[in-house]
């Protein structure tokens, strides 16, 4: 039964009921795929409304948790917080500070999971780091704008973040890169443009050499980069690099 305070507004009592929904499935271990119960057992079992059942179940059904069955009642998912957080993200971008807090995760996630990468980073994966590499130095030196430039651009850093060896900061990586590749392309100077292939190799070979402080120093220097770009691009701001 729900607690007395949690009767006192709706919304809350709808939190609650969710809370002890999810608490319950986690504590009976239910496995993906199991049927849990009705929205009427779980109604009158924990004496709340019908309204506030529903709409309890309405919210964990969002989250992946329950999926609703025509006569056969709830049946307890496992979400994927990746799924989750991708759909959610687009509706939480609302403003340039929002953009701004996004870009300082992805700079956090880079640069924090570059000593996991180097090791556990395989002589395969390093081996094919260095043939993106190489491809995205043609691309760039050749425009730095094309589509080729920005897709190799991805490609090497997802493979760093591939090189970790979990699906969680992979996967995030890859759902951030999306929305900062909507961003109109920086215009670079051929300078500049050697600039950021300097800036590659040398990432490419502190990997090699399973250096975590060099390759954190220039995982650093790229993603920052990217970041002042985005950051620009979100306020207004003119996006030409002639330095």
């Amino acid at each position: 039964m729900m607690s007395h305070e949690s009767a006192s507004r709706p919304e809350t009592q709808v939190r609650e009921l969710a809370r002890i929904i999810r608490m319950r499935i986690q504590s009976e271990q239910l496995e993906e795929g199991a049927l849990f119960m009705t929205e009427a057992q779980l109604a009158d079992e924990y004496k709340a409304s019908r309204t506030v059942t529903r709409e309890a179940v309405s919210r964990l059904q969002a989250l992946g948790i329950l999926e609703g069955r025509k006569r056969k009642g709830l049946i307890v998912r496992r979400p994927d917080p990746l799924s989750l957080f991708q759909h959610s993200l687009p509706s939480l971008l609302t403003s340039p500070e929002d953009w701004h807090d996004l870009g300082q995760f992805r700079y956090a996630l880079e640069v924090g999971a570059i000593e996991l990468a180097i090791r556990n980073a395989t002589d395969e994966q390093i081996e094919r780091l260095a043939e993106v590499e190489a491809e995205l130095e043609q691309a760039v030196l050749k425009d730095p704008a094309s589509p080729e430039s920005v897709e190799l651009d991805i490609k090497f850093h997802s493979l760093i973040l591939e090189m970790t060896g979990s699906r969680m900061i992979a996967g995030m990586q890859q759902i951030l890169v999306q929305f900062f590749q909507e961003s109109p392309p920086t215009n670079l100077s051929p300078s500049a443009a050697e600039r950021v292939c300097w800036e590659h190799r040398e990432l490419l070979n502190a990997i090699r050499d399973r250096d975590v402080e060099r390759a954190r120093s220039m995982i650093r220097i790229q993603i920052r980069s990217t970041l002042d770009s985005a950051s620009s691009v979100s306020s207004g701001e003119a996006t030409d690099v002639s330095h």
